[in-house]
């Protein structure tokens, strides 16, 4: 079974061992193990059943292709799914956020993850240190980890929104909308993450469990409302974005109707000249000054006026500014 875990020694740092041996051994009640497994590997659902210590439910969960963020208490323990940034060398496809799930209990807590999670390197390098020395500490520093990493990400849509609306350029309406368009499909897929996140640690900030102490409870808490705040602000840049190419959009109907407009003139411009040049030249007798050497410029200048009395007109009842 691909994955690692650690369990306190009796120096208070986090010594690595074997997942099975992990599971299999009995610590005392201050003592805690962190098992994390590759949830890719097939036969991870049946290494929970046979060495995971859970009921079937909750094994059948931490295996799951799709999840969303929630805490569910099961019995002693509790059931938890987050989701945050993959490690930068994860090839996690399309995902902007790669989950996690957990189950924790007192003295215990095992992980599973079809991808790698931003942010576990930092947990484990605590869980070395002795930092990390309870199943609170772990899920509340996860939930700050994840935080630290999403909050960026929220942090440039906003910023990109900014630039879209400081320099709105009506030459560059196609680039700006494709901005837009990134921008508002990015704030949708986070937010779908997001506002279940908040609901999840708020939810198990208020779960009465032992392993969770007042400090454990703090961190939740400001996590979620870190959260919170993240959900709002994608919000803003849908509304934002959605109301950036509502302008895009008349803009470009304006440049259309502008552009029409253009050439409707220049239409009626040339229809009576169409008119006279097509009626002089029709090959029949009786053409007034058609043997005559002065008649082509005669119609020539005749045009000229017809054309230049159209547009002063049109310039007069001020339809270029329309």
């Amino acid at each position: 079974m691909k994955g690692w875990a650690y369990q306190l020694a009796g120096d208070g740092r986090g010594q690595s061992l074997e997942p099975a041996a992990a599971c299999a051994s009995a610590p005392q009640q201050a003592a805690f193990v962190w098992v994390h497994l590759d949830g890719r590997e097939e036969d991870t659902l049946d290494w929970l059943k046979q060495h995971g210590g859970m009921p079937d439910t909750v094994a059948h969960s931490l295996t799951a292709i799709e999840t969303r963020p929630r805490c569910e208490p099961i019995a002693d323990g509790a059931l938890i799914n987050l989701r945050g940034p993959a490690a930068a060398d994860d090839d996690s496809g399309d995902d902007r956020l790669v989950s996690i799930r957990a189950w924790v209990e007192a003295g215990r807590a095992v992980s599973v993850s079809l991808h790698a999670l931003g942010g576990l390197d930092y947990l484990r390098e605590q869980m070395e240190k002795g930092a990390i020395r309870d199943p609170g500490d772990l899920i509340s520093q996860l939930g700050i980890v994840i935080t630290r990493q999403v909050d960026p990400v929220i942090t440039d849509l906003g910023d990109e929104i900014d630039d879209c609306e400081t320099q709105f350029d009506p030459d560059r309406v196609f680039e700006t909308r494709r901005r837009i368009a990134t921008a508002r499909s990015d704030a949708i897929v986070y937010r779908r993450f997001v506002a279940p996140q908040r609901e999840a640690l708020s939810r198990l900030a208020d779960l009465a469990a032992p392993w969770l102490d007042d400090d454990d409870r703090l961190h939740l808490r400001e996590a979620a409302d870190r959260f919170a705040r993240m959900a709002e602000e994608l919000e803003a840049v849908r509304e934002r974005a959605a109301l950036i190419h509502e302008q895009l959009t008349d803009l470009r109907s304006e440049q259309i109707e502008r552009r029409a407009l253009l050439l409707s003139i220049v239409a009626l411009i040339f229809l009576p000249l169409t008119f006279l040049t097509g009626l002089l030249g029709m090959n029949v007798e009786g053409i007034p000054f058609a043997h005559e050497p002065w008649a082509f410029g005669a119609v020539c200048g005749l045009s000229v006026l017809i054309a230049g009395g159209i547009t002063w007109w049109f310039a007069a009842e001020r339809w270029f500014r329309r």
